[in-house]
């Protein structure tokens, strides 16, 4: 059995500890309610808290399962009892309990959205069983629908709140009309730059290779890979960017299948800087301007022609282009065209002129050179700010006969 001064000391020590784990654990709790800091960075935290869980629901815009979710969230941040969230033909959502001054329902709220509306300003309706504020969702200068809350007594200052919200929701869906605009856009480009696949071309690659089949089946056989590794290029889901280097092995299997067909009357010359090489360029944009060369350049040329495609360092930038010696472009006509105030056959090239823009500014839009009967020269001029990745096998070489 313990001695009675060994049982003390156990009893004092369980003591100490008890009190040093209670201690620890006020400490804590207090140094973390200092953390939240005074009431007023308690009330930023919760209105930053509130705007940042309703963001997510209004990212497809103004939707009725969106306006439900996002309208727990703003009722809270506004106190009041209750919510409607409206577009511009009906109410997508009711969150709370509208007070019972009126058997309608939430039918004051629509009418006073209607007026909010057409005013484009922020309604105040006034009544026994409570105030009812509508502020209009503007985006830019249309209202596209309402926020209305449900105030015992709405003062100068819930009003202004109530239109805060209603603005915030507004940058919201104006961000969603934007995601949707640019998935659009996206969807346009990638649908111009598969247009440059021309029908004939791929027929005529077809024809091509039917031709090789009897009188010289390895060639069809190389033909064929050539085909099917260009279209899987040109076609790939994924990547709005590629390497120089990946584009001129597309561009490689082009003019092989081109000059299957021409035969000597296209003749190449490539000159690639190494170092050039891994730069990064916006998907399909070379392409499209050797097969302007060949279809439009030299393939009405009596003896074809030839074409030189170079890139150089530039300091900043990968300085590319494509020239032929085929018959030109009106000068006039290419305003138009890159203007996108006409159509014509060569509409690839403003494809191609309106993405570098896009990408990297007006300051980089193709440059073009050309003249009626003295050929094209097509400048890229693109900076090096994103590195690309080497493919295994680089081209380094050019058939140029």
């Amino acid at each position: 059995m313990l001695s009675t001064a060994l049982q003390m000391t156990l009893i004092i020590a369980t003591l100490i500890v008890g009190v040093s784990v209670v201690g620890y654990l006020g400490f804590k709790i207090a140094r973390s309610n200092r953390d939240l800091g005074t009431d007023a960075d308690k009330a930023t935290f919760e209105t930053l808290h509130q705007v940042s869980v309703a963001a997510p629901h209004l990212a497809k815009g103004l939707t009725p399962e969106g306006a439900a979710k996002a309208g727990k969230h703003l009722r809270a941040l506004l106190a009041c009892e209750a919510l409607v969230i409206t577009d511009t033909a009906k109410i997508l959502a009711v969150d709370g309990i509208i007070p019972d001054h009126d058997d309608r329902g939430s039918a004051p709220a629509f009418e006073l959205a209607a007026n909010a509306l057409a005013t484009k300003r922020t309604q105040v309706k006034r009544s026994q069983g409570a105030d009812i504020v509508c502020s209009p969702i503007m985006v830019g200068d249309t209202p596209v629908g309402t926020v209305c809350a449900y105030i015992p007594r709405a003062g100068a200052g819930i009003v202004r709140a109530v239109a805060e919200v209603a603005a915030w929701v507004a940058a919201q869906v104006g961000l969603a009309e934007l995601d949707a605009s640019r998935a659009l856009l996206m969807e346009a480009e990638v649908k111009a730059l598969r247009a440059q696949i021309s029908p004939h071309f791929i027929y005529n690659s077809l024809n091509a290779i039917a031709s090789f089949i009897n009188t010289d089946p390895a060639r069809a056989r190389e033909l064929v890979v050539e085909f099917a590794d260009f279209t899987r290029y040109s076609f790939r889901r994924h990547g709005d960017f590629t390497t120089l280097a990946e584009e001129l092995q597309a561009i490689d299997r082009y003019l092989l299948l081109e000059k299957a067909r021409f035969g000597d009357r296209i003749r190449v010359s490539l000159s690639i800087a190494p170092e050039v090489l891994a730069t990064a360029i916006p998907f399909l944009s070379l392409q499209p301007l050797v097969e302007n060369a060949v279809r439009h350049g030299l393939e009405s040329k009596p003896g074809g022609g030839l074409i030189t495609i170079s890139a150089k360092d530039s300091g900043e930038f990968a300085l590319i282009t494509v020239e032929d010696d085929g018959v030109g472009i009106d000068p006039e006509a290419l305003a138009a065209v890159l203007a996108g105030t006409t159509e014509s056959i060569h509409v690839g090239l403003r494809n191609v002129d309106v993405r570098l823009r896009q990408v990297y500014g007006d300051a980089h839009g193709l440059v073009i050179d050309t003249a009626p009967g003295a050929g094209t020269l097509i400048t890229m001029r693109v900076p090096k700010f994103r590195p690309g990745v080497l493919p295994d096998g680089p081209l380094t070489t050019l058939d140029a006969s």
